[in-house]
C-alpha cells in the first residue's frame, strides 16, 4: 500500500507539468502573423494618428496654427526640410525647423552671425549663395527673385565674397608687341576687357531692412583661370552700386574689400552717399585709394554723414591724403574709430594727423600702425597726448620712432589719464621707455573700471529709487 501511494506521488508532478506545457517557452505553440508589420504594441492613439496625417499631408494641405501648441510643435518637428519655401516661408516660424533646414544644407552652421536666428540664416546664406554663383547674361534670376519675394523681410546682412563676371567677354585683338602703338588702342583695349558684374540694383531696393553689407569685386578659387580683369570693380559697377545704396535709408555697415577701388571710382561713389541718413560704419580697406581719393572721403567725413567707423587700410594713402583727412577731423565731430595701418603717410600726413588730435574731441581708436612714422611725428604725438581727453586706444607700432620719441611719449602720457591701450611694438624706442609706459596705461585702465563701477552702482540704486514704491 505504501509503494503504491509513492509511486503515485512521484508521477503526479510529471503529469501536471505536462498539461500545463505552456508555462514551457520551447514547447509552447507560435503564431506566425500573415502581416509582417504586426507586432505586439497597443492601438496608437487618435491624436498620434492625426499628426502622422497632417505631417504626410503637409505639402499638399499646409495647416497647423488651428492645432492646440501641443501637438502643433510635433508636426513642425516632423515636417521635412525640402518642402517648398513658398509653403514654409510665411506658415513656418517655428525656429527647430530652420535649425534642421540650415544643418540639412551646410555642415557648418554659426548662428551666432546672424543674431541667433535660423530663420534669418537661411534666407542670408541661401541669397549668398546665389548672388556669388551667378554668371551675368547666362544664370536664370528667377530663384533670386523667389528668395527676395518670400524672404526680403528677414534678411538684414549681404556677405558677398565673390562675384563672377560675364563668361564670354568682349575682345578686339591687337598687337601689344609693337612699339608704336597709340595710346588710344590700348585705351580701348582696356575698354574691350572690362567686365561688369552683378546688378545689386535687382536686389538691394527690395531688401528693406538691409543693415550691413559686405562685397569683394574678385573671384575665389580661380586656379590657372587667373586673370586680373576677374578683379576689377569696373565705373559701370560703381554707378550701378553707389545709386541703389543711396536709396537703402536703413544701411548702417558698408564694406568694400580687395576690389581695386581706385581714386575715380572712390570720388564717384562718395558723391552718391555724401549725405547717406543712416551709415556709420565705411570699410574700405585693401584697395588703391591714393591721395585724390582722401580728398573725397574727406568731404565725406566734413558734417556731410553719421560716420563713426571708418577703415583706409592697406591702400596707397600718402601725405596729402593724410593731410586732407587730418582737416576733415578737426571739423567731424562723429567719427570714433580711424584705422590708418599699412598706408604711406611718412611725417608730413603723420604730423598732420597729430595736429588734428589737440582739437578733435570724438576719436577714440586710432591706428597708424606701418606708415614710415619717425621721429618728429613721435614729439608732436607726445605733445597732444596731455591735451587729448578722448583717445583710448592708440597704434604706432612698425614705425621707427627712435629712443628720442620713446622718452617724449613716456613723459606725455604721464599727464595723461584717459588713454588705456599704446602699441609700440618694433618701433624701436626702448625698453625702459615701454615699460614705464604700459604702467602708467595699466593704472588709467584700473580708474577707468573703477569708475565704470561706480556709474553702474549709481545707475541701479536710481533704479532702485524709481521702483521702490511698486514693492
Amino acid at each position: 500500500m505504501t509503494d503504491d501511494l509513492t509511486a503515485q506521488t512521484s508521477t503526479e508532478p510529471n503529469e501536471l507539468f505536462k498539461e500545463h506545457n505552456a508555462n514551457d517557452n520551447r514547447k509552447m505553440r507560435r503564431i506566425i502573423a500573415e502581416d509582417p508589420e504586426w507586432n505586439l504594441m497597443t492601438v496608437p492613439l487618435l491624436s498620434e494618428l492625426c499628426t502622422k496625417a497632417i505631417v504626410e499631408n503637409f505639402r499638399t494641405h499646409p495647416r497647423h496654427d488651428e492645432l492646440p501648441p501641443k501637438y502643433r510643435k510635433k508636426v513642425l518637428q516632423a515636417i521635412p526640410t525640402n518642402l517648398p519655401l513658398s509653403i514654409t516661408s510665411s506658415l513656418v516660424t517655428y525656429q527647430d525647423y530652420w535649425e534642421r533646414c540650415c544643418r540639412a544644407k551646410w555642415r557648418v552652421c554659426d548662428v551666432t552671425k546672424f543674431g541667433n536666428d535660423w530663420k534669418r540664416m537661411y534666407f542670408e546664406r541661401d541669397l549668398k549663395f546665389l548672388i556669388e554663383n551667378f554668371v551675368p547674361n547666362k544664370s536664370d534670376i528667377s530663384k533670386i527673385n523667389e528668395i527676395l519675394r518670400l524672404g526680403a523681410e528677414f534678411i538684414i546682412k549681404l556677405d558677398i565674397q565673390q562675384l563672377l563676371p560675364p563668361v564670354e567677354l568682349e575682345k578686339k585683338e591687337f598687337n601689344l608687341d609693337n612699339e608704336e602703338e597709340e595710346e588710344d588702342d590700348r585705351d580701348e583695349i582696356k575698354e574691350k576687357y572690362e567686365c561688369d558684374h552683378f546688378d545689386f540694383n535687382q536686389v538691394i531696393p527690395f531688401l528693406h531692412k538691409l543693415e550691413e553689407i559686405k562685397l569683394v569685386y574678385g573671384v575665389r578659387d580661380c586656379g590657372m583661370n587667373f586673370e586680373w580683369q576677374l578683379f576689377d570693380f569696373t565705373k559701370k559697377d560703381c554707378q550701378s552700386l553707389s545709386k541703389c545704396l543711396a536709396q537703402c535709408s536703413y544701411l548702417k555697415s558698408l564694406h568694400l574689400n580687395w576690389s581695386k577701388i581706385d581714386d575715380d571710382k572712390i570720388r564717384l561713389f562718395i558723391c552718391q552717399i555724401l549725405n547717406h541718413p543712416s551709415l556709420i560704419e565705411l570699410d574700405l580697406s585693401h584697395n588703391l585709394i591714393s591721395d585724390r581719393g582722401c580728398r573725397a572721403i574727406g568731404k565725406l567725413l566734413n558734417g556731410h554723414s553719421k560716420l563713426e567707423t571708418l577703415n583706409l587700410c592697406n591702400n596707397q594713402i600718402r601725405a596729402q591724403g593724410g593731410q586732407a583727412i587730418a582737416h576733415a577731423l578737426t571739423k567731424n565731430s562723429t567719427l570714433k574709430f580711424l584705422d590708418f595701418r599699412l598706408n604711406r603717410l611718412g611725417d608730413e600726413g603723420g604730423q598732420a594727423i597729430a595736429k588734428a588730435l589737440s582739437k578733435n574731441s570724438t576719436l577714440i581708436r586710432l591706428n597708424l600702425a606701418s606708415n614710415n612714422l619717425s621721429e618728429p611725428t613721435a614729439i608732436l604725438i607726445a605733445s597732444v597726448i596731455p591735451q587729448n581727453k578722448t583717445l583710448k586706444y592708440l597704434d604706432l607700432s612698425s614705425n621707427r620712432l627712435g629712443t628720442d620719441g620713446g622718452k617724449q611719449i613716456q613723459e606725455a602720457i604721464q599727464e595723461n589719464q584717459s588713454l588705456l591701450e599704446l602699441d609700440l611694438r618694433l618701433t624701436e624706442t626702448g625698453q625702459e621707455s615701454e615699460y614705464i609706459i604700459n604702467k602708467v596705461l595699466k593704472k588709467n585702465f584700473e580708474n577707468e573700471r573703477l569708475i565704470r563701477i561706480d556709474n553702474e552702482n549709481l545707475k541701479n540704486k536710481a533704479l532702485n529709487r524709481t521702483y521702490s514704491h511698486i514693492f
